[in-house]
């Protein structure tokens, strides 16, 4: 917005050049007007015309205002680029009919463009017939929103891990466009080249864009953001990806996934990737397939499992884009067994001295725990029976070992009291009562009365001494 103050004979002029242009029931009027106009100048100053700029959107409407501050009744006239006249007070020389008039007063013009076009776009202005003339300007810029929006994909099917270009144009803009780039939520960024032509601006973007498997049915977006458009407007495709399948082996049979002998065995191969894989083959590694086994497309069924069926069994699939396979190694247990329980057994000891003693000593087991007759190679592979099984045989265990060594310690304890016993009771026996007489010393081992005197300990001595003592 911008004023100036203008000399009278250009602005008589302008209204007689606008009241020539003017058809002819309106022209007398107008050049009436612009006499009294005229005879209304006032000598002073200190009037104040201003104005605001006006931006619009293409096809919309306008409003230009011209406002007065301390009005004295001065004419106010408003003028096209062009400098015609479109309204003088209230009368609209202009044969435009876009232009109608809104508010008219000693102190506002207003007036609305209806069906605004690029062409509208320039400076409009406001005039006021003071002494001297004052003059302000307001601005209409037109915005045009881009008119096609289109998105271009290199390939309509790319392959997995292939890069493809992506294009998207914004034509027909004003002011140039700016174009943002989504792949599903995640905002990806793009090189963009402007043209302009006729004051209108197209706007081009590319993406290059490398693609795997998860972008198979995910959207391409090309997001446009213009001054012009509210909220979003955007455009997209969908990505179509080729990818290798992708294989998966799952047990179906035995449920707790634990396979023994004679058993039967039943496995479902899953096979998914873009396009469809049309063949589900199976194979035993490295060894034939069994003669018992039964192919059924993805099915493969082995009855009644052994020990010769152990070994790595592999499911291939492919499609055009390529090959893939997963692996099952199979291993088979021993059947499940169970041990009978031991009886109790009983041990007696007697020991028979001159003094008879008997001691019987009894050690008494429990019965062992039923467990497994055979471990299998990985604890993974053992079930919650067999488990619970194997704990209960080794606490049995360790309670019949403690049993038999508590037994055998106090067996220990009283066969040697008993045998200290023995030992002090003949020790006592032969030599009772030698501490009050030697006359029997020597006859222990005579064979009989006569023999146990002559041998007595000191008999024959004692007699001759007597026999020389009393001579």
């Amino acid at each position: 917005m911008a004023s100036a103050v203008l000399p009278s004979g250009p602005q008589c002029a302008a209204a007689a050049a606008a009241a020539a242009a003017a058809p002819p029931g309106l022209r007398l009027r107008l050049l009436l007007l612009l006499l009294s106009a005229a005879a209304l100048i006032p000598t002073g100053d200190g009037q104040n015309l201003f104005t605001k700029d006006v931006t619009v959107i293409e096809g919309e409407v306008a409003t230009i205002s011209c406002q007065v501050n301390k009005s004295d009744d001065s004419v106010i006239q408003l003028l096209n680029p062009n400098r015609q006249t479109i309204y003088f007070r209230d009368f609209r020389p202009l044969k435009d009919s876009r232009f109608q008039l809104l508010n008219f007063s000693s102190s506002e013009l207003k007036v609305s463009l209806t069906n605004v076009s690029i062409s509208d776009e320039g400076r409009y202005f406001c005039q006021l017939y003071t002494d001297p003339p004052q003059e302000s300007y307001t601005t209409i810029t037109v915005l045009v929103p881009p008119r096609n929006l289109m998105i271009d994909i290199q390939k309509d099917t790319a392959v997995e891990g292939e890069e493809i270009e992506v294009n998207c144009t914004a034509m027909a803009s004003k002011p140039a466009t700016t174009i943002r780039w989504f792949k599903g939520n995640k905002e990806l960024k793009g090189k963009s080249e402007v043209e302009e032509w006729s004051d209108m601006y197209t706007v081009t973007s590319q993406l290059m864009l490398k693609v795997h498997k998860e972008d198979d049915g995910v959207p391409v977006i090309c997001q446009v953001e213009h001054p012009a458009v509210t909220g979003n407007l955007q455009t997209q495709r969908y990505l179509e990806v080729q990818y290798k399948p992708q294989v998966h082996i799952q047990m179906t049979y035995p449920l707790q996934g634990l396979t023994r002998e004679g058993d039967a065995l039943e496995l479902t191969c899953e096979a998914i990737g873009k396009p469809q894989p049309v063949m589900v083959t199976w194979v035993r590694v490295d060894d034939e397939m069994p003669q018992h086994a039964v192919l059924s497309g993805p099915n493969l069924f082995i009855n009644n499992l052994n020990k010769t069926d152990n070994g790595t069994y592999r499911c291939e699939a492919s499609n055009v884009v390529g090959k893939a396979h997963s692996d099952y190694m199979l291993y088979v247990y021993d059947p499940p067994t169970t041990i009978p329980p031991p009886t109790t057994t009983t041990t007696t000891t007697t020991t028979t001295s001159i003094l008879t003693i008997i001691a019987d000593t009894t050690a008494t087991t429990e019965p062992a725990v039923h467990g497994l007759t055979q471990l299998p190679n990985s604890a993974e592979e053992l079930d919650s029976e067999d488990l619970s099984d194997s704990r209960a045989g080794e606490e049995g265990s360790i309670r019949a070992v403690d049993h038999a060594v508590i037994g055998g310690v106090v067996a220990v304890v009283v066969f040697a009291m008993l045998c200290l016993l023995i030992v002090l009771g003949r020790y006592f026996a032969r030599h009772k009562g030698t501490y009050f007489t030697h006359e029997a010393k020597g006859a222990d081992d005579a064979a009989d009365a006569d023999t146990a005197i002559i041998n007595a300990e000191g008999g024959q001595n004692n007699s001759e001494e007597k026999k020389e003592y009393f001579i």
